[in-house]
């Protein structure tokens, strides 16, 4: 009775985000492209017969409270450890219970692994034999890329379900049941919170419910009544979840990524830092930005500097691999590179043009010396008759017409006089092209491409 007593005290002692876990799959919320009505992880878990998985994402998003419901929901025995504290001793000492439940009583065991990136070659091929035979289901939660940070051989015998930042309305509705719980949560409480502070922290929250509930706890214990009704205002929320209010609605949004945008464009990296720091501070997700920095390497830069979409696409693999917020480092190394290479929108303005054409030009044959010849009895309908092999000749390149006909003469790719493309352009002269200086003055296409904007 004891330690009844004592474990109902520890409980009511934890912090909100772990009092108001999820118990049940329909009280889980996020991560519907994997639990949704009829998905497969869900019929798995409502069918008890989910087999090893890896569960990897960001922090706050469920993995953990997900390896939980299916604890609380399956007929097979439970062993939980964490990688920090287990090595390969306690894992033996599962394993062997295992063994004994499975022989003895028919009954699978499921071992629930918190941050199973941690564990050593080692440890992960302590539990490779056990795995294999089936003795037990193996169930890792982690924030790290498992096909970076765990052992291949792992990996490899489990399944992997990736979890992503909840939305704010997910946040959202974890906090309005947090409000609303009078066993779990706060609902002893008469708590009015003011719209835009309720709004404040779930978007600093960014996608972490953990980090939303325990501020909104924080906020309601620690102000006090009035006229006994506590309220949470916009000043009370950003403290309670120790970042200042930055305003950033739909609108807000857009003109500081537009402001980030031309920053990048212009090639002033101390703006564009800037813009990228207030946008991150606001809570905006940074895959956004990541993309955007993708987008311009080729639409401001292209040629010009064709290292500036290795540097872009380097830190958006940084940031998917390391996360926030080690990965505003790689961010702003790619920020300033953008912004300090040399610009160019000659890709934007000749894939425009060729689109344009493709879509009001009407085609005709392709050219015979340019057809397939791959298949049998092409060189009896004459395919490729009179093609010239570039390799065969001097530069391994060689003149010949290669345009669609409806198009002969047309000129989609004029590089500019800046960077990389300078080459570019002195070996389409030496090949015979001539340019309109008139078209590209400074070397710069006079068109070009609007910004996409973001959803």
């Amino acid at each position: 009775m004891q330690g009844d007593l004592f474990s109902g005290n520890a409980q009511r002692r934890a912090p909100l985000a772990d009092r108001m876990r999820p118990r049940t799959l329909d009280e889980f919320i996020g991560q519907e492209h994997i639990v949704g009505k009829g998905r497969l992880l869900r019929r798995a878990i409502e069918t008890d017969s989910l087999t090893s998985s890896i569960f990897f994402g960001p922090p706050g998003c469920g993995k953990t409270t997900l390896a939980n419901v299916i604890a609380n929901t399956t007929g097979a025995r439970i062993a939980k450890l964490n990688a920090v504290t287990a090595g390969v001793k306690e894992v033996r000492a599962v394993i062997e219970d295992a063994e004994k439940a499975l022989h003895l009583y028919g009954q699978s065991t499921y071992l629930l692994l918190d941050e199973c990136h941690r564990w050593s070659k080692t440890q992960s091929d302590s539990i490779l034999p056990a795995l294999e035979s089936g003795v037990i289901r193996f169930i890792g939660s982690t924030t790290e890329n498992p096909m970076v940070a765990m052992t291949s051989a792992v990996v490899s015998r489990c399944r992997l379900f990736q979890f992503y930042p909840l939305t704010t309305e997910d946040v959202e509705k974890a906090m309005h049941a947090a409000l609303a719980d009078r066993e779990r949560g706060l609902g002893n409480y008469a708590v009015e919170v003011e719209k835009d502070a309720f709004a404040h922290i779930a978007r600093i929250a960014n996608g972490d419910a953990r980090c939303a509930l325990n501020a909104l706890e924080l906020a309601v214990r620690t102000t006090p009544p009035a006229e006994g009704v506590i309220r949470i205002d916009l000043a009370v929320a950003a403290e309670s979840v120790q970042q200042k209010v930055v305003k950033c609605d739909d609108q807000q949004f857009y003109d500081m990524l537009s402001a980030f945008c031309k920053s990048l464009r212009g090639g002033d990296s101390d703006a564009a830092l800037s813009w990228f720091a207030r946008l991150i501070y606001a809570g905006v997700d940074p895959r956004i930005i990541a993309r955007r920095l993708i987008a311009h390497a080729s639409e401001d830069i292209g040629l010009a500097n064709p290292q500036a979409m290795v540097q872009a696409v380097s830190a958006a693999t940084a940031l998917e691999h390391i996360g926030m917020p080690e990965a505003r480092l790689p961010l702003a190394q790619a920020i300033i590179f953008l912004c300090e290479s040399p610009k160019s929108n000659a890709i934007v303005c000749a894939v425009d043009a060729a689109f344009a054409d493709a879509r009001s030009i009407a085609d005709e044959p392709v050219p015979i010396h340019l057809r397939d010849t791959a298949f049998y009895g092409a060189d009896k309908l004459g395919h490729g008759k009179g093609y010239k092999y570039p390799h065969d000749y001097p530069g391994h390149v060689v003149a010949q017409e290669y345009m669609p006909p409806s198009v002969k003469g047309k000129r989609y790719y004029i590089p500019g006089s800046l960077g990389n493309e300078a080459k570019i352009r002195e070996n389409h002269i030496r090949s015979g092209k001539t340019f309109d200086e008139a078209e590209i003055p400074g070397g710069m296409p006079k068109h070009g491409m609007k910004s996409i904007k973001e959803p």
